[in-house]
């Protein structure tokens, strides 16, 4: 597994990231891979996938950020890394308006409450208008941000890759309150966007851990330690939680690099259950099924309730698959080579293949009813629903 690491930073504790850097594997797809991507199999297409639209969306992604869409209403938003921010309309892909910030963007677009938000890599946030692209205003805070600030009521919560949380005020972007916690010394790049459930921040830091705050004044309701450090080395012990929360009827799912899958219950913090698991990637859920990629980029399924397998699809391997999106009967992943694979959600198996890009795709696809959009590093932003 060590020798899979995709892209790690040297950070020391207290003062960021940004030491040193390896990259080698998936993230790249290049030369420098561990293991080159497993090819493509062959499946009987079984499903009729349509693609509803495609526009290019700017400049091109070489830092290997999740740069994810965005959609509220009618709008699909999405940023570059250059600092363009784009609103579409999400049925035809229309252009509705177009800002420049004039300043790199290392996280975001979230949104809320009709805002637009962007984190940078000079730390700041930045709320635009949703209905008209105009800056209301820019946040400072102690870090860059790779991750989406979002807002919920008056408070716009933000991550910095130090380790702190922000609650920034919705309507001037001044801090209400922060949340810290130590950087350990080695870190994969990239944190996990917190997320909001009935006024409660769960957040999940490097070294495993995942907390609780109260939205309004920040307070910490709880903290639980899903994955323990294990191992002689700095690289042996990382358990980053690098992937989102995922907030299920009162209940956050969460899955650490070489650490564990969990269930948390919300309220008071209690592992429900847990096993062993290492991933980074981001996942989703139904009513039944949780749904990951690993780090040997094998798509897995696991039950909500308890944590066992139900299948696994192991013909990804090494091809950097996204965290697997769900969208009615089916789950949808990228891969380093642009394509969008499709399973079955019952069984795990291929019904249907489409390339996006001749580029990677390292964000998950957001699925809005039966709309998939899927992000290509190239800038590549597409709809597609299927048949």
């Amino acid at each position: 597994m060590i020798g899979r690491v995709l892209l790690v930073l040297a950070c020391l504790a207290g003062s960021g990231c940004g030491v040193t850097e390896k990259v080698t594997g998936y993230f790249t797809g290049g030369k420098d891979n561990v293991e080159p991507p497993a090819p493509l199999v062959e499946f009987p297409i079984r499903l009729n996938v349509i693609r509803l639209w495609s526009e290019n969306t700017g400049g091109p992604d070489k830092q290997y950020l999740k740069l994810a869409p965005a959609v509220a209403g009618q709008r699909v938003f999405i940023t570059n890394p250059q600092g363009g921010l784009r609103a579409l309309d999400a049925t035809n892909g229309r252009k509705l308006w177009h800002a420049e910030l004039d300043e790199p963007v290392t996280g975001g677009p979230g949104v809320g409450q009709n805002s637009v938000l962007l984190g940078t890599g000079k730390g700041e946030v930045i709320s635009v208008n949703a209905e008209t692209g105009r800056v209301e205003w820019r946040g400072r805070v102690s870090s860059e941000v790779l991750s989406p600030p979002l807002r919920q009521d008056n408070t716009v919560v933000a991550r910095t890759n130090d380790g702190k949380i922000y609650g920034l005020d919705a309507d001037r972007g001044k801090p209400l309150w922060i949340y810290d916690r130590t950087v350990p010394p080695l870190t994969l790049r990239g944190t996990s966007a917190p997320v909001i459930s009935a006024g409660i921040v769960i957040a999940g830091f490097d070294g495993g851990r995942l907390a609780a705050l109260d939205l309004r004044t920040g307070r910490l309701l709880w903290e639980t330690a899903v994955a323990a450090a294990r191992g002689r080395s700095e690289l042996e012990r990382m358990v980053d939680i690098d992937s989102d929360p995922l907030v299920f009827e009162g209940v956050a799912y969460v899955v650490s690099f070489q650490g564990q899958l969990a269930a948390v219950q919300i309220e008071t913090g209690r592992i429900l259950w847990s096993r062993d698991m290492s991933s980074y990637a981001g996942f989703s859920a139904d009513e039944r099924y949780l749904y990951l990629a690993d780090d040997d980029s094998h798509l897995r399924a696991f039950d909500r309730f308890t944590g066992s397998a139900v299948w696994s699809n192991e013909k990804l391997h090494a091809r950097a698959a996204t965290g697997p999106a769900s969208i009615g009967g089916y789950v949808v992943a990228g891969d380093v080579e642009g394509y969008l694979h499709w399973l079955d959600k019952e069984t795990g198996d291929f019904v249907a293949r489409q390339r996006l890009c001749d580029k990677r795709i390292i964000v998950q696809p957001l699925v809005v009813g039966k709309i998939l959009y899927a992000y290509c590093s190239d800038g590549t932003l597409a709809a597609y629903t299927y048949r």
